[in-house]
């Protein structure tokens, strides 16, 4: 490869992201060095949480800067290697995506061994998604026998996940996304009760309507009134895995917390939040359980693609329009 396009950040975005906040360029790729790989890439991934990298704040995650490539999980193909753990025709895995290609260290780079799963199921049920849903569900939640389980943002890419796990380990499962599609999606994998917040009035009756005895665990995607439903309807001692919320993130002013949060302390629950880059160690046990589960046909998976690398924005601003069911990708080569 002589050249690769990738895509900038052109503009901080305010409130909804739209195209006019990214541009394309095209860069010359380097032969590689030594201890240099360069990376066709085939798939890239487009996650919420890089709508916060876009706002130049300190976090959790350096903010993207102006002018520069954004980046995020990819797997790619090697089209040259400077390094002997490579070869032209691996697949590797790496945080530089955004680009049709680069070149790079090899140390910042993950051979693939995809265990008879297509390359892209590393980016979502196999990749950070799934180990995301995993180590929320059962060590932040700490899942146990007996509890109901409530998830926001069900038909997402964490949000099946938890699903299919906690159905897997025999548990009653609600779970909560918008529109008809989404709602037979999760009737297929299994889910006991599908609410469709678009089509309710009010989310704590149709909870407990689903669970008339509240519920043990929530795995939070949303925020806002799903919170709030969620501590309305929560049992003594539920533990809520605070993963995302999603409908706050494109604010332009600060929203007002839950209404209800003095229910935390009369109903003694533990609400806490996490990000799953302090949970990796569990990656090889996730992987093991979830080749099991897929052998045993508990555990499937959607996915939205996007063609192309100009159609990367549209895909990230997709997900804030609830637009994917399942994993939203963008299909690079």
């Amino acid at each position: 490869m002589a050249t690769a396009r990738e895509i900038r950040l052109k503009s901080r975005p305010v409130g909804l992201p739209t195209a006019d906040n990214f541009e394309m360029a095209t860069v010359d790729l380097p032969d590689p060095g030594p201890g240099e790989v360069q990376v066709r890439n085939l798939w890239m991934t487009v996650d919420p949480y890089m709508r916060g990298r876009m706002n130049d704040v300190k976090s959790y995650s350096p903010p993207f800067q102006l002018g520069k490539a954004l980046d995020g999980g990819a797997v790619g193909e090697v089209t040259a290697s400077n390094d002997p753990k490579f070869k032209a025709g691996d697949l590797v895995q790496s945080g530089l995506g955004w680009r049709e290609g680069f070149t790079a260290p090899a140390s910042s780079l993950q051979k693939l061994d995809t265990r008879g799963l297509p390359p892209q199921a590393f980016l979502g049920a196999a990749g950070m998604p799934g180990l995301t849903a995993y180590a929320g569900l059962l060590r932040i939640a700490a899942l146990k026998d007996g509890d109901v389980v409530f998830v926001s943002g069900a038909a997402g890419a964490v949000g099946s996940m938890v699903c299919q796990i906690a159905k897997a380990k025999g548990h009653t499962v609600v779970g909560s996304a918008g529109g008809a599609e989404k709602v037979a999606f999760l009737k297929e994998i299994g889910v006991d009760h599908v609410i469709d917040y678009k089509a309710e009035k009010d989310l704590t009756a149709a909870l407990l309507a689903a669970a008339p005895d509240g519920v043990d665990v929530y795995f939070d995607n949303v925020g806002g009134p799903h919170l709030e439903a969620a501590l309305n309807g929560a049992r003594l001692f539920a533990r809520f895995a605070i993963c995302g919320m999603i409908s706050i993130y494109n604010a332009t002013e600060p929203q007002p917390g839950p209404r209800n949060l003095a229910l935390l302390i009369g109903k003694n629950i533990r609400m806490e939040g996490f990000i799953v880059s302090h949970h990796f160690d569990l990656m090889p046990q996730y992987i093991a359980d979830l080749s099991k589960w897929v052998a045993e046909g508990k555990v499937t998976w959607k996915e939205t693609v996007f063609e192309g690398l100009e159609k990367a924005p549209d895909a990230f601003m997709g997900l804030f329009k609830g637009e994917n069911l399942g994993k939203m990708l963008v299909k690079l080569a």
